[in-house]
């Protein structure tokens, strides 16, 4: 795998393998930095383009709003990833990531929620035009 991955859901489906593997083998409980930091690494390792804390501006009408979104992980500039470690994935936190894709004109994106004892209850896939849980 690489940054040759191009598709969002072959793109996601690759990252949500990696999160798998790094819940197996730290579980929950941490902080967003060191799972972020984790899922940073083993993206690199697999040559995925990895860019962090992202902003992009925000417009409200033509007003340019000083403050603007910012994005946890965006990979292979066409996934966007949101590292959580809360108790549930919340529908703020889906929200905000639709607003992401919205404003940057992204298809899909991934709330990863570490703090979970089953990671795969802990992910939800946002898409620009509807949402779907993994």
């Amino acid at each position: 795998m690489n940054e040759f991955i191009t598709d969002e859901n072959e793109l996601a489906h690759a990252v949500i393998g990696i999160a798998i593997e790094i819940h197996k083998t730290i579980g929950p409980g941490l902080n967003n930095e060191t799972y972020l930091e984790c899922l940073m690494y083993e993206l690199n390792q697999q040559n995925f383009q990895i860019q962090t804390d992202v902003n992009r501006d925000l417009f409200y009408k033509n007003l340019k709003l000083s403050q603007g979104i910012h994005i946890d992980l965006l990979i292979n500039d066409v996934l966007v990833v949101e590292v959580e470690t809360s108790e549930t994935v919340t529908e703020l936190q889906i929200q905000k990531l639709l607003k992401v894709l919205k404003n940057s004109n992204y298809k899909l994106g991934l709330v990863i929620n570490f703090n979970s004892t089953l990671l795969k209850n802990g992910i939800r896939r946002v898409s620009n035009t509807h949402q779907f849980e993994n």
